[in-house]
């Protein structure tokens, strides 16, 4: 058996052996179950009424005050949105889908690759000028993305990068958010293993990889989360001007802007533009809690 799995073993069954039971009567449990449910409900309620809403026909959409549950269901406004799609006299409805899948998969996997590895040198290694780099990560989290807008357009220009991929890919990699949680989430990290990995011979790259990076996994999937979100639902026409390089943000926007005969069709764009980031996390929900559960890790 390999140390790490070994490690993660003995941690396992430490945690179990230390676990106590809660004291609490059975009243209080179902008290706590109870405001849990609610809290669930609250929470739920305007994901169900967003998708309520776009299984309504014209007339339900119209009315005022607005019912919570459609009286006639259809999956009209559903065909239509994606029948004005495929009638687009520019590029295909295809042809979004592609540009919005590359940009959101290539901008994530390097924002996160890019954060995890200036995170674990900067959080298990001191050299000069280190704090300082990250605490200049820290401010650049209080500027919106409408005060760097100015100067990434800039430096896109710079680069010769405006309307193309890069322009949207870069300033997605180099986000600071990842790094910011990166570093604190492999503070955590015992420096002991890491230097029990580099005494049976392991290689950086190796310990980087085969260590860190799985014991750490509930903070990528986090970042990875919030950057799939950011880069699906961001149109950003100020970097992408030629319309077969475009975001499927783009065009469904344009949709949404038909006023109100297009009103059941943009209810339907809401429920798609938010659908994959929801299923991502419902996807990755169950690893991130046994993961934390399992890698607690301590010195």
């Amino acid at each position: 058996m390999s140390r790490k799995n070994k490690y993660q073993e003995i941690t396992t069954i430490h945690h179990y052996k230390h676990r106590r039971k809660p004291n609490r009567s059975v009243g209080g449990d179902i008290g706590i179950y109870i405001f849990l449910a609610i809290m669930s409900m609250i929470m739920l309620f305007p994901l169900f009424f967003a998708i309520s809403t776009s299984l309504k026909p014209l007339d339900e959409l119209l009315r005022n005050p607005p019912t919570v549950f459609p009286r006639n269901m259809t999956l009209h406004n559903y065909s239509d949105l994606f029948v004005t799609l495929s009638q687009s006299n520019w590029v295909p409805f295809t042809r979004y889908v592609f540009n919005t899948v590359f940009i959101t998969v290539v901008g994530t996997v390097g924002h996160v690759i890019i954060a995890s590895m200036a995170a674990y040198v900067l959080a298990k290694y001191n050299f000069p000028g280190g704090s300082l780099f990250f605490r200049i990560a820290v401010v650049a989290l209080m500027f919106s993305g409408y005060v760097t807008g100015i100067p990434n357009y800039l430096i896109m220009c710079r680069l010769h990068m405006v309307d193309t991929y890069w322009a949207l890919i870069l300033p997605a990699i180099g986000g600071s958010m990842g790094l910011f949680l990166m570093k604190q989430f492999m503070d955590g990290f015992p420096m002991s293993l890491i230097e029990a990995a580099k005494i049976d011979g392991a290689h950086e790259w190796t310990i980087f990889m085969n260590l860190v990076m799985p014991n750490v996994r509930p903070a990528w999937l986090t970042i990875s989360i919030f950057s799939i979100q950011g880069l699906w639902n961001n149109p950003q026409t100020n970097y992408i001007y030629t319309e077969s390089k475009k975001m499927l943000r783009y065009a469904l926007d344009q949709i949404q802007a038909g006023g109100i005969a297009r009103r059941g069709q943009a209810s339907a764009v809401i429920v798609f533009t938010m659908s994959v980031p929801i299923i991502f996390f419902i996807f990755s929900q169950s690893q991130i809690m046994d993961t934390m559960a399992t890698s607690g890790l301590k010195d």
